[in-house]
């Protein structure tokens, strides 16, 4: 019997070479319509499109899920999983529907706790100290399905929602492999979900804006959390500056205001402390250190960020 595999970013190529690699017949992959990006509105494929197809997978990128030429196209294929892992979309019913064992989700969190679309950069912003990997059979809430298998990981200090994505990636991975050999044999039960739930909205560009009035652990977190997209953002008179990399520092200074100018960073005052930052992005231009930004501009202790 054959798999399913629905999904689209980086976050999901580990899941589906975890499968190919454990021998599993995937008769379709299931991903998102190629994006344009860029000045040039180059179209860019998924990552999930090119691992496929690096596998000689075949590819299905329908406009809707509710399509009855490509319904039909899953049914003929009488899956025994689908198996989803941050696919984008939600499922309809008839997609839940057709597998003979259920869907299996990869989810990036501790369900309850982050249900939605982005459970690794909330999980940063908001400081937690751990997260997880989730595997649960989908029904039609959002993230409400029984629970199959968790695993949970550390959140250090300097993992950024890039770095800890990836590490998520690899134990979601490692979990799906087990969890369709338990569902299988029978050897794993889904349970339902306890406890208070949590979300995880979708992220969006304005959520990257700082606020200088907030407390600095708290900036630090949105810093790392909001990499690599949309990015942590505010202004320097009329020019957007993305902050890389940033850290608490003691001292005090009104929020937004340019407390200092060291040769290694920036000094900015907050709601309560400092913030270092060591690492930015000017608008149209490469990422670089603050060193090379101090050099490229006639910056001025007292000067005002935002």
């Amino acid at each position: 019997m054959s798999i399913v595999f629905f999904g689209t970013p980086d976050f999901a190529v580990p899941s589906l070479k975890a499968l190919i690699a454990s021998g599993e017949a995937i008769s379709v992959v299931v991903t998102q319509s190629d994006k344009a990006k860029g000045r040039g509105h180059t179209l860019s494929a998924p990552a999930v499109k090119l691992a496929a197809a690096e596998a000689g997978l075949p590819v299905a990128q329908p406009a809707t899920l509710r399509d009855a030429g490509f319904l039909a196209r899953l049914a003929a294929l009488s899956p025994e999983f689908v198996v989803v892992a941050a696919y984008g979309k939600i499922l309809p019913k008839a997609v839940l529907e057709l597998p003979l064992r259920g869907c299996v989700n990869v989810h990036a969190s501790l369900l309850p706790r982050y249900r939605g679309a982005a459970p690794i950069a909330w999980s940063i912003i908001r400081g937690e100290e751990k997260t997880g990997i989730t595997t649960m059979l989908m029904d039609k809430g959002l993230d409400t399905g029984a629970i199959i298998l968790q695993r949970e990981t550390e959140i250090s200090g300097e993992d950024t929602a890039a770095t800890l994505g990836a590490r998520l990636a690899e134990l979601g991975a490692s979990l799906l492999t087990e969890t369709l050999k338990g569902m299988r044999t029978g050897s794993l039960t889904p349970r339902p979900q306890s406890g208070e739930p949590s979300y995880a909205p979708p992220l969006k560009k304005e959520d990257g804006l700082i606020d200088w009035t907030r407390p600095t652990e708290e900036l630090a977190r949105l810093v790392r959390g909001m990499q690599p997209w949309p990015g942590a953002y505010t202004y320097l008179g009329k020019e957007r500056i993305t902050v890389l990399a940033a850290r608490p520092s003691e001292g005090d200074a009104p929020p937004g205001l340019l407390r200092r100018i060291e040769k290694k960073g920036l000094l900015i005052g907050t709601g309560r402390g400092l913030l270092f930052i060591a690492r930015l992005q000017p608008a149209g231009k490469k990422p670089m250190s603050a060193t090379a930004f101090i050099q490229g501009r006639r910056l001025k202790e007292g000067m005002t960020l935002g």
